[in-house]
């Protein structure tokens, strides 16, 4: 980066457009989960040839199964990344797994064997709670300083108040809360940070109390999910410096990207329930405001718990050149593509149906304006008929 002193190369690339040009994914890592599944298998993470050249492309060539059962293994992240760019000492090793459930966090190595990755270490949930009153552990970043930090959804007992972010150190021991005391938000989910705008943003899902027995549309009403951002100061300081009430418009958010561009103080967050993704942006008195970006309608349906479904916005994310962005809406089962050139008026450019509740030979049965009757084709890869709805997503560097 210009202006660093640090010399030689770190993990990572020095821009979002260097990591468009450089070189192409040959493997990939997937959570795979079995709670609510009725096996009693511990969770595993996959790893896919995606090397279009190698004879077992497009197939899982490992399976890592974790110790113990009932992790719920959620998101992912790295220990360092183009966060530590400057810093030459630094190593993109290990892949981070929170598990939501256990509150249990794995640090797996990816160097020593990146075909047949192995667990270098488990930081225990008694530890963490012990040392910091934390529990269900989330989204994983690592920043600049080597540590690593991760929200955490609540305390050991479920409650949100307990909720938080979690420090641990290059060599995964607990640290402590990031956030000074008195300033953790009403209720955590994931986070995303803007250096050159001093910001970082977090997100709301709901209290583990609730969420970890399945969702129960009554507890929206009795308070127990979240539809605020929370705006830190960034780095230094974990000051909760400003809440967005997102209104009945924003219930859920949960994923929250800022653009690559680190001069640009615009980003989006996907509201689950509400199926908007709200656009926020950094006023000229520097405080912080949002707006609905894009609403997704419900269905009419037939055969399902009501008769309006929602699409449900679980996951999304923008390409590294900040001109699309994806979003995956579970229920309906579609990916759609939106061009943000223009990130005040979103263009719909591309559709694709992946699974979801209204594919071909489901009971459930969409009703279009005219009355008629519909259901979507969904396809098959490799043979293999596409299961449940898309949820988490994820783009090459170079969108291809």
């Amino acid at each position: 980066m210009p202006g660093d002193s640090c010399c030689g190369k770190g993990p990572g690339y020095a821009s979002p457009l260097d990591a468009i040009s450089g070189p192409k994914e040959a493997l990939i890592y997937v959570t795979c989960v079995y709670n609510g599944s009725g096996n009693e298998k511990p969770d595993y993470l996959a790893t896919v040839d995606v090397d279009p050249n190698s004879p077992t492309y497009s197939q899982v060539i490992h399976r890592l199964p974790m110790p113990r059962l009932n992790d719920e293994l959620h998101h992912s992240g790295w220990n360092s990344c183009s966060s530590c760019y400057g810093n030459p000492l630094a190593s993109r090793r290990y892949l981070v797994l929170p598990s939501l459930l256990s509150s249990r966090i794995y640090a797996i190595d990816t160097v020593k064997n990146p075909r047949a990755p192995s667990i270098h270490k488990v930081v225990e949930a008694e530890d963490i709670n012990e040392k910091t009153g934390l529990a269900f552990p989330h989204t994983a970043h690592c920043l600049a300083t080597g540590d690593i930090m991760i929200s955490c959804l609540g305390d050991k007992d479920g409650n949100a108040a307990g909720s938080g972010f979690l420090l641990l150190d290059s060599d995964f021991n607990v640290k402590g809360r990031w956030e000074k005391p008195g300033h953790s938000p009403s209720y955590g989910y994931d986070f995303w940070y803007q250096p050159r705008h001093k910001t970082m943003i977090s997100s709301s899902w709901g209290a583990p109390a609730a969420f970890r027995t399945g969702f129960n549309l009554e507890h929206v009403a009795d308070g127990l999910y979240g539809r605020h951002l929370h705006v830190y100061g960034w780095p230094e300081g974990g000051e909760l410096k400003q809440t967005l009430d997102l209104g009945p418009s924003g219930l859920l958010p949960l994923e929250i990207r800022f653009l690559h561009n680190p001069n640009k103080d615009i980003g989006f967050v996907g509201c689950a329930l509400s199926s908007t993704m709200v656009r926020f942006f950094k006023k000229p008195d520097e405080q912080w405001d949002h707006e609905i970006a894009v609403s997704v309608k419900p269905l009419k349906v037939h055969n399902w718990i009501l008769p309006e479904m929602p699409g449900l916005i679980t996951d999304f994310l923008i390409s590294m050149d900040d001109r699309f962005i994806y979003f995956s809406n579970w229920l309906h089962g579609d990916i759609r593509q939106y061009n943000i050139e223009d990130p005040l008026n979103p263009r719909l450019t591309g559709q694709l149906f992946l699974g979801g509740l209204i594919r071909k030979g489901s009971s459930v049965v969409g009703e279009a304006e005219d009355g008629s009757s519909y259901q979507f084709d969904v396809p098959r890869v490799q043979g293999h008929e596409l299961r449940g709805g898309p949820q988490m997503i994820q783009l090459s560097l170079d969108g291809k």
